[in-house]
């Protein structure tokens, strides 16, 4: 197992850096996506978006490089999907005026909208982004969040963002209903619309393909049980079946990442407690029905996550992690498949 930081709190122009995000291009690069807070840990606030990129399986890096940015405005919420079809990378995220907290948000007391960028040149330059807000929102919605992790295309070629919102119901963050849910694509990223829901009581998720074309979707859950919550889909994401209680994936209420390894075998990177520490590995082999015991990448405090397939057996996870808190820093770790409990037939 070999690890490497690419993202230390307090270092360059920025107070913290969160929320990390990762995808493979279909020349083989790795990029690695991420938040800049610049003046606090906080979720809101002045955020930019940032990006390193690595050819040759993670073990070097590109310097760092702000590819969305707005003055004065909270740009967060990362999640890329590569569109194997053209090359293109679509990068996802979210925007808020950088005062407005979630919990003001969800009072109605400001938007949180929805963007698009794009790179045609596996992430050398990005569009100038694009705002999708009315494709891929309810108007009923308040506050809203892309990923974060990666997207996915499926075997049909459409492409499938990972999402959650509220529904302004009471305009009180902690009375509100949350949701999970996708938007898909199915032209190439040229437009967006919005894909099934999953019940209340789910947030922050992470998509992989069930079967041919189908969807699987694991969320953080705000259910009792501290434990993450799964649901699927036979339609290609369109709509989710009633989700079920994962009591074996024990979670504090925190984001997961899936990595499909094909036939129906995923990898779960999540903060295996009840608080936010132990990010770990899980194998599944029968399509979410069941799960490996886990695998510690980092025993101390830790939280946010994401996978990628690498070479030769390899995957990568680059997560937030620390030893006084989990938002100390950003590491990319890699690891051999073969060391995972469950996955030797993977």
């Amino acid at each position: 197992m070999e690890s490497v930081d690419l993202f230390v709190s307090g270092e360059s122009e920025y107070h913290t850096y969160r929320i990390p995000a990762l995808v493979r291009s279909s020349s083989g690069a790795i990029h690695a996506f991420c938040e800049g807070r610049k003046h606090g840990r906080s979720d809101a606030g002045e955020i930019d978006l940032l990006i390193r990129t690595s050819t040759d399986g993670g073990r070097k890096w590109s310097t760092s490089r702000t590819i969305v940015t707005a003055p004065g405005m909270t740009c967060g919420n990362p999640c890329p999907v590569v569109d194997h079809s053209t090359g293109s990378i679509w990068l996802s995220f979210c925007k808020n005026i950088g005062e407005l907290a979630e919990t003001e948000i969800c009072r109605g007391n400001g938007p949180r909208t929805v963007w698009m960028t794009k790179s045609g040149d596996d992430g050398a330059t990005w569009a100038v982004p694009h705002e999708v807000t009315h494709e891929t929102k309810d108007p009923a919605w308040t506050w809203y969040a892309t990923g974060p992790c990666h997207g996915i295309q499926l075997s049909t070629g459409r492409l499938v963002i990972p999402c959650d919102h509220t529904v302004g119901v009471y305009y009180d963050r902690h009375a509100d209903p949350y949701h999970s849910h996708v938007i898909v694509s199915d032209d190439h990223g040229e437009s967006w619309r919005i894909g099934g829901i999953v019940d209340e009581g789910t947030n922050e998720c992470t998509v992989t393909e069930h079967g041919q074309g189908n969807v699987y979707i694991n969320c953080r859950n705000y259910r009792q049980l501290k434990c993450r919550a799964s649901a699927w889909s036979d339609d290609g994401g369109a709509s989710f079946s009633k989700f079920r209680l994962e009591p074996e994936l024990v979670d504090p209420i925190c984001q997961g990442a899936l990595l499909d390894l094909g036939s129906d075998h995923y990898v779960l990177s999540n903060a295996a407690s009840e608080h936010r520490e132990a990010v770990s590995l899980r194998v599944s082999q029968d399509g979410g029905s069941s799960w490996s015991k886990r695998h510690a990448l980092w025993p101390g405090p830790s939280a946010y996550s994401d996978l990628v397939r690498l070479d030769d057996g390899q995957i990568g996870c680059f997560f937030e992690c620390g030893k006084e808190t989990p938002y100390e820093r950003l590491r990319f770790t890699t690891i051999s498949l073969d060391d995972l409990p469950g996955a030797s037939s993977c």
